[in-house]
């Protein structure tokens, strides 16, 4: 039992004394919730508890980047078709494309946009991190540690299926 006990020990000693960074995993990002959900950020106060889910932070990253002059969409290829098709019967998820972590007092979010050509993407880029870190620290109270942006694509004016000016080759 004491062999066991000892190896636990190191286990311990090891993964206190890790760097952090993307070695550590996504854990290592945000300051922890230290309840055994780790669902979201908790404050807690003499007449109560607050707990924020991260489902609750994501909406408003995505309501807060979908503000943002040039995006034209967020999530991944894959992810905006099945969009379409929510947006069809009106169940729209504001969180498509957002993915974040929710610590104690922290948050760090991760977005893929599509932007709007001839929008300056890094520009665009910016204006989205700015917009989203404002957002969640007014309406959240959290510091947001950091907000990335992965531009998965950019959207042409022509490119949508409601842009029927063009006529039909073929009757």
């Amino acid at each position: 039992m004491a062999t066991n006990e000892t190896n636990t020990s190191a286990t311990l000693e090891n993964a206190a004394t890790a760097p952090v960074g993307k070695n550590r995993g996504p854990a290592a990002r945000v300051d922890r919730v230290s309840t055994a959900t780790g669902a979201g950020s908790v404050a807690e106060t003499s007449a109560g508890r607050t707990t924020i889910a991260e489902g609750v932070v994501a909406k408003i990253a995505g309501i807060a980047a979908r503000e943002v002059s040039g995006v034209h969409a967020l999530g991944g290829g894959g992810a905006r078709a099945l969009g379409a098709l929510r947006d069809a019967v009106n169940a729209t998820d504001l969180t498509q494309g957002v993915k974040v972590e929710v610590g104690e007092t922290q948050v760090a979010a991760d977005l893929t946009i599509v932007v709007d050509y001839p929008m300056p993407i890094q520009e665009v880029a910016e204006n989205v991190r700015s917009a989203v870190g404002a957002a969640i620290t007014r309406l959240v109270g959290l510091q947001v540690v950091e907000v990335n942006v992965a531009v998965n694509d950019v959207h042409l004016p022509g490119d949508d299926a409601e842009d029927s000016d063009v006529e039909a080759r073929v009757s």
